[in-house]
Order: structure tokens, then sequence, then C-alpha cells
């Protein structure tokens, strides 16, 4: 059984969000509101695309957000989320901290049991808490 997991140290949530093909969900301990990411690589890795989660369908219902360039995360000029929307203004937040290596005590950042680089469903204890499979840890070294 699949199983969702909180990624507690700043490390496992950039290897595991950058992976290429990672689902990650961001919850403020204070308001209890959430959001949920996909970060895809491109073909060639050089960027990925940030989307966010706004319907009910969590394997399609995702909207364009912006991207991830070279370390650095830019709102996406044709997404049709505004950047002064909250869902945006929290992935801008948690991406600032991220880089600056904390994780504010108030953020809790689950991934939702599949594996950040392939998909596949996470069943090993120490992969769901990395929220990286052991054949795709290996390759992501």
């Amino acid at each position: 059984m699949s199983k969702a997991s909180r990624l507690l140290t700043t490390q496992v949530i950039e290897t595991f969000m950058m992976a290429g093909n990672a689902t990650l969900t961001l919850k403020s301990e204070k308001t209890g509101v959430h959001f949920t990411y996909r970060v895809r690589a491109s073909e060639d890795g050089k960027v990925s695309f940030v989307s966010l989660m706004n319907g009910p369908d969590n394997e399609k219902n995702y909207s364009y957000l912006g991207t991830i360039r070279d370390g650095i995360f830019a709102h996406g000029a044709k997404s049709k989320i505004g950047a002064d929307a909250p869902s945006a203004k929290a992935f801008t937040w948690f991406h600032n901290h991220l880089k600056s290596s904390t994780v504010p005590a108030q953020l809790q950042v689950w991934h939702e049991g599949r594996c950040g680089r392939c998909g596949r469903k996470l069943t090993h204890p120490e992969s769901i808490e990395r929220g990286i499979g052991p054949e795709c840890a290996g390759l992501l070294g």
C-alpha cells in the first residue's frame, strides 16, 4: 500500500521536488491551508514546470503555475493563476526558503507515496521517508 509521508529536511525536499516527476503538498500548521503542486522536468532536464492542483481529480486537474530554471522559480506569464493568488505566493515563499536551506517550522511538506522521479508506488520505509525509490535514488546519486 502506498503511503504519504512528510519530508523533513531541505536536502530531502529539494531532491524529491527536482527528481523529475514529483507531486508535493505544502500545508501551513498555523492555518491548516494546503496546496498541492506537481513539478515535472522537461525532456532535456534544463527546466522544471510547476503546476497547481485545482480540481477534484488529483491526476488530471493541474494548472500551469511557472518554471524552475537554474534553481530559480519564476511565475509563468501564461499562467492562469495570478502571481498574487495565495497558491502562487505560497509556492514562491516555499521555494525562496528552500533555496536558503530553511524550512519554516510552521510549514509541512508532504509527498503522496510515489517516487518523485518515476512515479512508482513506494513501499520500503527508507524510500517512503525520502520520496525516492531505491533504483531512482541510485540514478540520482
